[in-house]
């Protein structure tokens, strides 16, 4: 707990670490790689290139700081942070790491400012939240244990088979060495996956595309041109190759309780949490919109997957297809782009629950739309593939 004179310290220059926090997040991490190169691993590289990384860090830091007083808040707040360390095996004794390149990062871009007062009301501050993390994540870590099929830290899988969905799109089917079931998990959640490529490990989060079956898990993973991961799975392993998974984790998930109806948007490939979605809620006996935008018929992926479900719920189930392009319009619905027409036209009445993943410009725009639409914030529910951020213009 901080002291009385510490928080007074927070209060005071909390405005000034906010104002320069994204540059020194953008120190922290070089200097954290080279301090410790064991943790580079638990970081995808592409994201420290593009800055997602340092802004996320730099965004959980500004929420915390802003909602400490309010524990239930900022617990909540916390949720997608401790759901990636979850599903990365982030341990207690990784944390003071963090702690002090951390506090070396905010010396080096503030300077004389960082008196040693600061630096001790800072570090105790970071301590807090360390501790707050470490709890949550340990009580995850225990519940997932405990569960049937469950286990602690990573666990053998083998390929059990894989399935080509679209052009750029392929399914793994995933199931454990040792024979054992499997824990399940909740529809929308993803899983953490380690390998080694080239000798060296990384590690990657992928959307759970199919619902809990106790026996094995699917991921659906799409091949990006730049992507040393997709690359691997899309190009190099093969029935029988070995990988690690993590505990399932995630918040992208249906209330437990409720007849809301639901409409469950997706872009291109954020269309694999929404399969496990799309089968919870019908057999909840709730009314479903599915709009899935895909480039064209090639890079549609689970379209007869969800059709033979359309069939089976035909009074609870409405398809929506929208290719951005196609020669013929026989085989979609819609030919361009999601828009505020669109998403009007299919939303359903009452008070809908949304869910919605894909590109980063494609979850702007459906997030404007349905706050534009009257849909609440608490009925809005998003995720990101990579490292969290605002929906605000790209």
């Amino acid at each position: 707990m901080l002291t009385s004179t510490q928080e007074r310290i927070i209060e005071a220059t909390a405005p000034v670490v906010a104002e320069h926090l994204t540059t020194i997040t953008q120190h922290f991490y070089p200097l954290m790689f080279e301090r410790y190169p064991e943790v580079a691993p638990l970081f995808n590289q592409t994201h420290q290139a593009t800055g997602g990384q340092p802004r996320a860090l730099a965004n959980s830091v500004l929420a915390y700081v802003q909602l400490r007083k309010s524990p239930a808040q900022a617990r909540h707040a916390l949720e997608t942070v401790v759901n990636k360390h979850v599903s990365l095996d982030i341990q207690p004794e990784q944390y003071p790491i963090v702690g002090e390149c951390l506090m070396a990062a905010i010396g080096e871009v503030l300077g004389e400012a960082v008196t040693e007062e600061v630096a001790d009301a800072w570090g105790a501050l970071y301590q807090e939240l360390a501790d707050l993390l470490i709890d949550l994540e340990g009580q995850r870590y225990r519940e997932f244990a405990e569960a049937p099929g469950g286990w602690r830290g990573v666990r053998a899988f083998r390929i059990a088979d894989i399935r080509q969905e679209s052009a750029v799109i392929r399914s793994f089917v995933l199931e454990p060495e040792d024979g054992q079931p499997v824990a399940d998990f909740s529809p929308g959640q993803f899983i953490g996956i380690r390998l080694t490529i080239d000798g060296k490990l990384v590690y990657r989060h992928y959307s759970l595309s199919d619902s809990p079956n106790g026996r094995s898990y699917r991921i659906s993973i799409k091949r990006e041109a730049d992507g040393v991961v997709s690359r691997h799975f899309h190009d190099v392993l093969n029935i029988g190759d070995r990988i690690e998974l993590l505990p399932p984790a995630g918040d992208l998930t249906l209330p437990e309780e409720g007849h809301d109806p639901v409409m469950l948007l997706s872009g291109g490939v954020g269309q694999t949490p929404m399969l496990s979605l799309l089968r919870q809620a019908l057999e909840q006996g709730r009314q479903v919109v599915y709009l899935h935008a895909a480039l064209d018929e090639d890079h549609h992926a689970f379209g007869d997957d969800v059709k033979a479900l359309a069939r089976d719920y035909p009074d609870h189930l409405r398809v929506v297809t929208v290719y951005e392009q196609a020669d013929d319009a026989s085989h979609v619905d819609h030919i361009g782009r999601v828009d505020r027409e669109l998403i009007a036209r299919y939303l359903p009445t009452g008070a809908p629950h949304c869910y919605y993943v894909g590109p980063q410009g494609f979850m702007v725009a459906v997030d404007q739309i349905l706050q534009a639409l009257g849909v609440p914030a608490e009925h809005r529910h998003f995720e990101h593939f990579g490292p969290s951020r605002a929906l605000e213009a790209a």
